[in-house]
């Protein structure tokens, strides 16, 4: 009996994405006890892609790329109770058993939740990264209601997250953004200010020189000590998603220091509810078929998207 196949974006090795990634023709993976496997509708990407496609966390070749999709349900592990075959769920992509991913015609997930009307697959398959990684940050922080947050890099998606789940538990807001996104972290509630010269003094005035914390979420080497003067220079009062370089040096924390553990389960229903009644969102800047994926990847791989780039799959 011939094993059904399916359209996969993968890599037999490390090295530039465009350069190592192909389009190509694998078995259809067969979900572990506790497991799931979905018909992939979209696959968010993330610079943890290329990240990985540079051998960032080194793995059993070839590895495809995506982590976060949503789509519809159609195979279930035996430990699986909680959806069954036809749910339309949104996701995280299991990088280490499988050789195929997220950017795929079929994906398996160890973390899901159930999509929530009118949350359509493209803005489900938008949060999971962003969600998650915000979230945990902030919950390392341990910040409470009226203390004062800012966010370095809130125009990236992490940033734009955080920006969200801060305000939503009654923290002030200072985000340090460029203008494509200032006037919607403006109606969240943040106080918005840019980047550049004069950013330290411009926040500390803003926040009446009382800042109890800072996270950095874009990947701006060479900003944490300015970061940590907005911290009245307290180095553990600022924390970094991406200068992990740099961290050590300046004594800040990071994700690696504090080994920071994405609760999954504790955030994706919860806030794929918040976005299905519209008090959530990560925005959408393009989406691609899986066939223009190279024009996805280069897209992505400028830094500049603007929000988050789908690949959709057709039925």
């Amino acid at each position: 009996m011939t094993e059904k196949q399916m359209k996969t974006l993968r890599y037999h090795a490390y090295g530039e994405p465009l350069a190592v990634l192909n389009l190509e023709t694998t078995t259809i993976p067969v979900p572990q006890a506790n497991h799931i496997r979905i018909q992939v509708k979209a696959c968010a990407l993330n610079p943890a892609d290329w990240a990985c496609c540079h051998g960032f966390v080194p793995n059993i070749l070839p590895r495809g790329i995506g982590t976060d999709v949503a789509g519809i349900v159609t195979g279930v592990g035996r430990q699986v109770t909680d959806v069954q075959p036809g749910d339309a769920v949104l996701g995280n992509v299991n990088f280490n058993d499988y050789t195929s991913a997220g950017a795929a015609e079929e994906a398996v997930l160890d973390h899901w939740a159930k999509i929530p009307q009118p949350l359509d697959f493209t803005e489900a398959a938008a949060l999971p990264m962003a969600v998650t990684t915000a979230y945990a940050h902030l919950k390392a922080l341990d910040l409470h209601a009226d203390q004062t947050l800012v966010v370095h890099g809130a125009g990236s998606m992490i940033g734009y997250a955080a920006v969200q789940i801060a305000r939503l538990n009654h923290v002030n807001v200072i985000a340090t953004a460029g203008q494509t996104f200032a006037k919607q972290l403006e109606a969240f509630g943040a106080t918005v200010t840019s980047y550049g010269p004069g950013r330290v003094e411009r926040v500390l005035a803003l926040a009446n020189n009382q800042v109890d914390a800072v996270l950095e979420t874009a990947s701006a080497s060479g900003a944490l000590p300015d970061l940590i003067k907005m911290a009245g220079n307290h180095p553990d009062h600022v924390m970094t998603i991406s200068d992990h370089e740099n961290a050590k040096k300046y004594g800040v924390r990071s994700t690696f220091s504090e080994n920071i553990a994405f609760p999954y389960d504790e955030v994706l229903a919860k806030y794929a509810q918040l976005a299905a009644e519209g008090k959530f969102e990560i925005p959408i800047a393009q989406t691609f078929t899986i066939d223009d994926w190279q024009a996805a990847v280069t897209a992505s791989l400028t830094g500049h998207a603007h929000g988050k780039l789908v690949i959709l799959f057709a039925d």
